[in-house]
């Protein structure tokens, strides 16, 4: 038995020495997988919310690893929602710009001519991103518009889609009874399946 007493104390011993250092690790672990959040928002007064939490409009707020969202609103603006990922504490930026859509705005817009032509500025950036996505899902948009024997050939926002920035819809505007088949004929000719495509056909 005095033999095994100094053996069982050095067993217990390692055993808390691998405790600490698991449960070390896997602190150090939890808190790295923190990132800082950095917002910047135009109106600088608007609601600000993350995860359904309020935060500050302006600032940084840590949030975990893993999909965030961020909606912003305010009397007089178009309200926005923006979706974030956070990876291993890498920092993250957002701009929430709002853009007016009543009285209270516009009020505001004429009251802060810088600010709205940073939101100006943000639009146009965004506008141009969404342009690139839409290109890259939709090749098709390369082509448009094209006016063809008995059709001409647009886009427009998705119908069976509307809510979504990013979801096209082919517009094909028909003026003679064929042009509905050239329509087709032209599509399958530049290798695009019309299955796969969201076509309006229109008289108008």
């Amino acid at each position: 038995m005095e033999e095994e007493s100094p053996r069982l104390w050095l067993l217990s011993g390692v055993v808390v020495v691998i405790l600490v250092v698991v449960i070390g690790g896997y602190l150090v672990f939890r808190g790295g997988s923190q990132s800082k959040l950095t917002v910047q928002s135009i109106p600088n007064d608007l609601t600000l919310t993350l995860d359904g939490r309020q935060i500050a409009a302006n600032g940084e707020v840590e949030v975990k690893a893993g999909e965030h969202t961020l909606t912003a609103s305010r009397d007089g603006f178009q309200s926005y929602t923006q979706t974030v990922t956070a990876k291993g504490g890498d920092p993250l930026k957002v701009k929430m710009y709002l853009y007016s859509n009543g009285p209270a705005g516009r009020t505001w817009v004429q009251n802060n001519p810088e600010q709205a032509l940073e939101a100006e500025a943000e639009a146009g950036r965004r506008y141009d991103e969404i342009q690139k996505r839409l290109q890259a899902k939709y090749p098709v948009m390369r082509e448009l518009p094209y006016i063809g024997p008995g059709f001409k050939a647009t886009y427009q926002a998705s119908k069976s889609d509307p809510d979504n920035p990013e979801a096209i819809s082919l517009k094909i505007q028909v003026f003679s009874p064929e042009g509905k088949t050239k329509a087709l004929q032209w599509i399958e000719g530049h290798g695009y399946d019309p299955d796969t495509l969201d076509i309006i056909y229109t008289s108008k």
